[in-house]
């Protein structure tokens, strides 16, 4: 990415059913849910969304190889989306299983993420 404009955080979280995906995809959500950009065009080449870039990064405590990134790349509506995963996060104790919420074990899944915008 040449210069970046706007960066977001957000955290996503997976209570039951371990399932990295859903506690990535509920991070992006966090970190852009409540942003609007209006003048974002302005400073792209071509005034186009089309030529913005956003890069995800993603910092994930577990199951890196059950990530699906191309379903978190679905939460950016404009643009070219790239993803970074890297070691953080958290796993940590839910006190419960819940056999009927998919549970294989007590944990739930916790990521960050950072949503970088630019071009």
């Amino acid at each position: 990415m040449e210069r970046i404009i706007f960066i977001e955080t957000g955290t996503g979280i997976d209570v039951h059913g371990q399932d990295i995906t859903k506690a990535a995809v509920r991070a992006v959500e966090n970190a852009i849910h409540y942003n609007s950009m209006p003048g974002i065009k302005n400073y792209l080449p071509e005034q186009s969304l089309h030529n913005m870039r956003v890069n995800i990064k993603l910092a994930v405590p577990l199951d890196k190889d059950k990530l699906d990134i191309e379903r978190v790349k679905q939460e950016i509506p404009y643009g070219t989306v790239t993803v970074e995963v890297i070691d953080g996060g958290m796993a940590t104790t839910s006190g419960i299983v819940l056999e009927d919420k998919d549970d294989k074990n007590d944990l739930m899944y916790i990521v960050n993420a950072a949503v970088e915008v630019g071009y």
